[in-house]
């Protein structure tokens, strides 16, 4: 009996380590004061590379901002789901997945970039491109002129890539952008009441 409870316990214990494992996430935030007012748009693209790219997944999460976005969607092109401010959701399934939407500019710009799926836990090893988020923004509603970028060719102000062992880069094009990782939970503070009760459970049925 006790051998088959030592056995449940480090079972239910590893299964509460894979529950642990968190997103890899991102906090954006923009200082757009210096075109406050302007009818521009934004744009959140999420892409495999030009080869073989493992599955993987990312959500636009907590937008907020004292902007105005136009909303007249849909304004999804390929796999993503969802409209501003609320959440948008994407996966690398097609070579080009794209929101566009029309914005007139205020003071700050927030949202957290969320990303997970087979290609970060775990990949597999046999990819041969990473997948890429890129933001951008545009002084105009049609995203022909970059804002807030030094990046003038492609108009990037953020990109994260995915990379072929499942850790992420982000780059920084724009001097009034930070983007920041979130830090994952503690593994300890995920697991830690989990293993107490089953810990308890077990001197329980020992001192029966």
């Amino acid at each position: 009996m006790r051998i088959r409870l030592i056995s449940c316990l480090v079972v239910l214990l590893l299964f509460a380590f894979t529950m642990a494992r968190a997103d890899i996430v991102y906090q954006v935030n923009v200082n757009t004061s210096s075109i406050s007012g302007t009818a521009g748009s934004l744009d959140f693209n999420f892409n495999p590379g030009p080869l073989v790219s493992q599955a993987a997944n990312l959500q636009i999460l907590n937008f907020t901002s004292d902007g105005a976005l136009a909303g007249n969607c849909p304004c999804g092109t390929g796999d993503v789901s969802g409209q501003l401010p609320a959440t948008l959701t994407f996966d690398n399934g097609t070579g080009f997945n794209d929101y566009f939407d029309g914005f007139t500019f205020g003071n700050a710009i927030s949202f957290e970039v969320s990303l997970y799926g087979p290609a970060l836990s775990p990949p597999y090893g046999t990819a041969t491109s990473g997948s890429t988020f890129v933001f951008s923004m545009f002084s105009d509603p049609a995203g022909t002129i970059p804002a807030l970028t030094n990046d003038l060719v492609n108009g990037f102000a953020i990109t994260v890539d995915i990379n072929l062992d499942g850790t992420t880069t982000a780059a920084n094009f724009s001097s009034q952008t930070t983007v920041s990782p979130v830090p994952e939970p503690s593994t300890t503070l995920l697991v830690g009441p989990s293993l107490l009760g089953l810990a308890g459970a077990l001197r329980r049925r020992l001192r029966v």
